[in-house]
């Protein structure tokens, strides 16, 4: 009989705490009862949205992103404002802010945990459809391009890895999957 999932914390230090992410270290007790210490990023949360026009083409965001010191194609997505914030009030408002479209209908399409191994992030993902024209409104560290692609150009872009950004990888995937895929 296999133990691999008798591993227990029995211990968390918060070492730094920042804007939107918590460094902690925990003490893990494992399975056959030894004492380590992991790395783990605490983070409230997310919600992402693949935005479908009423062409059928998809609404995606081009921004700067630090991490790859370059412009990034991705799903339009933000961080819960707190921990008990809904997805779905987080995916709607984050859409309004950085497209200035509000969802006539929302559907959850998929959660996701981009870094299983060290980051407590889980991104639950909705599809918006029947978009209304509002306004965008960026957070003051945002500077957004929009841009439309149909489906089939997506999936391209993913393959050749012309979008690396994970959430928005299994987004169109899943999207395909579940609504073009019949």
């Amino acid at each position: 009989m296999s133990n691999i999932g008798n591993f227990k914390r029995v211990g968390r230090e918060v070492v730094y705490k920042g804007k939107i992410l918590e460094f902690c270290q925990d003490e893990i007790q494992t399975s056959k009862g030894h004492h380590v210490t992991w790395d783990f990023l605490n983070h409230k949360g997310a919600a992402a949205i693949v935005p479908v026009m009423d062409d059928g083409k998809i609404l995606m965001v081009k921004q700067w992103r630090n991490v790859v010191n370059r412009v990034s194609l991705e799903i339009p997505a933000g961080a819960k404002d707190t921990v008990e914030e809904p997805t779905l009030e987080c995916a709607t408002r984050e859409l309004e802010e950085e497209t200035g479209y509000k969802p006539g209908r929302m559907e959850f399409l998929h959660t996701i945990v981009p870094a299983v191994a060290y980051s407590g992030e889980i991104i639950d993902i909705y599809v918006a459809f029947d978009l209304q024209k509002s306004h965008q409104n960026f957070d003051e560290d945002e500077d957004i391009e929009l841009v439309a692609y149909t489906i089939e150009e997506l999936i391209e872009k993913v393959m050749s890895n012309e979008i690396q950004d994970v959430k928005t990888m299994a987004a169109i995937l899943a999207y395909y999957y579940k609504y073009c895929n019949k």
